[in-house]
């Protein structure tokens, strides 16, 4: 049979034996609604006292943060229904929330923003987590996290943000507090809350209980003399708008998880020996992205089992810490050694690899080096049909493959 693997903006198409086909796990499939009615209904029920007309009616400026192209988020189709009242706004700026990530290539910024870029390009600001002087300092969490924000947001009275809502892999969900911690966060808030991702309780789809998820929510309330206005939404696996919920910031959000576990939280039968955990694009951004495909595609894996990550990586490693920290180990033992002597930002994907690595093998099929890969525990391959030929003859020809075609998102769970 054949199989078509996404790689990039491309598929890929793969032959194997129909006995060797254990299952291609998608988001679950939903029933979508008109677009634009799915929105229209959010900003004019909103959570909370103001419709999105009501709370910009008294605004003098406003700053819409939105995210970076490491998400799916669907900004260009909201901004789309949103400007014509935007615009009448004496100022409006736009802050990409990019954490720690780079800044968007040209052909991003045109992404993120549709058609209104021309427009509005010169009021885009790119976050820059390393730039000190354009951070403000506005309290302490509970657990001590310093809450410093990119001061274009604090300087704004109002604040409208555009999300989607995901699983993540250590937080819980995307979307919601995620804008302003990591999203316009210094690079130091950012490395003092990822540290608590390396405690069991942080864990894909879980909130309560979970340490990062909570430090942001308690960090966040340094920000609450700010009026936000925030837009959710939730995709299907097409990518098309399934849901969308508005307002406050907690209570939409939480109000868009219920459906966020429609789409992504997906049974699967059992585990498997051999898993192809595929990052789609834009998520295969990097390796420091696509990590979240490994650490999704873990859970479906057997002990002992041969992981297959399929990511472009097109701009490299990313954020170079977690490689640097694997690759001066030469055991995953040795990597969890060296995080306990102390934490840096990053250190955290070490851990989340080096566990994998104690456990089973992982493959890639990406466009980095190959040295890269082999110094991080993880066996490169040009080719995806190569790497599951490969795979099949390690594991025996009778072996069945599981297939997670949107393994950065999709959480599987066996029943």
């Amino acid at each position: 049979m054949r199989i078509d693997v996404p790689y990039g903006k491309e598929r890929v198409p793969i032959d194997i034996d129909d006995a060797n086909f254990g299952g291609a796990v998608y988001p679950n499939e939903v029933e979508v609604a008109d677009e634009t009615e799915t929105l229209t209904k959010a900003l004019a029920n909103p959570y909370g006292p103001k419709s999105f007309q009501q709370f910009l009616s008294d605004a003098e400026d406003v700053v819409v943060i939105v995210n970076d192209r490491t998400r799916p988020t669907p900004t260009a189709r909201v901004l789309e229904l949103i400007y014509p009242e935007l615009k009448k706004v004496a100022n409006v700026k736009f802050v990409i929330a990019t954490g720690v990530h780079r800044p968007p290539t040209p052909e991003e910024y045109r992404e993120i923003f549709g058609g209104c870029y021309d427009e509005i390009k010169g009021r885009v600001i790119s976050h820059d987590a390393r730039k000190s002087e354009d951070m403000v300092y506005l309290g302490k969490s509970t657990n001590g996290t310093e809450m410093y924000v990119n001061r274009h947001v604090t300087d704004a009275k109002k604040i409208i943000i555009i999300g989607s809502v995901e699983p993540h892999y250590f937080a819980g969900y995307t979307g919601g507090r995620k804008s302003f911690l990591p999203g316009v966060a210094s690079f130091e808030t950012i490395e003092q809350n990822h540290k608590y991702a390396l405690l069991p309780a942080a864990q894909p789809l879980a909130l309560e209980g979970n340490p990062v998820h909570e430090d942001m929510v308690d960090a966040i309330k340094c920000i609450a003399d700010h009026e936000i206005f925030a837009i959710m939404t939730v995709l299907d696996r097409q990518h098309r708008i399934y849901a969308s919920t508005a307002g406050d910031i907690d209570e939409s959000f939480y109000a868009a998880i219920d459906k966020a576990h429609d789409v992504f939280s997906v049974t699967i039968d059992g585990t498997a020996d051999i898993v192809v955990a595929v990052a789609p694009y834009p998520m295969d951004v990097d390796l420091y992205q696509s990590q979240k495909a490994l650490d999704n595609g873990k859970l479906a894996l057997n002990d002992g089992g041969i992981l297959i990550l399929v990511a472009q990586c097109r701009s490299g490693i990313g954020e170079e810490a977690f490689a640097k920290l694997l690759s001066s180990a030469s055991t995953p033992d040795g990597v969890m050694a060296k995080i306990d002597e102390g934490y840096k930002l990053g250190y955290h994907k070490a851990a989340k690899i080096a566990e994998i690595a104690m456990r089973a093998d992982m493959w890639a099929v990406s466009e980095l080096p190959d040295d890269t890969l082999k110094s991080i525990f993880i066996r490169p391959f040009p080719t995806v049909q190569g790497a599951i030929d490969e795979a099949l003859e390690v594991k025996g020809k009778d072996t069945k493959i599981l297939f997670l075609m949107a393994a950065s998102m999709t959480v599987p769970r066996v029943v």
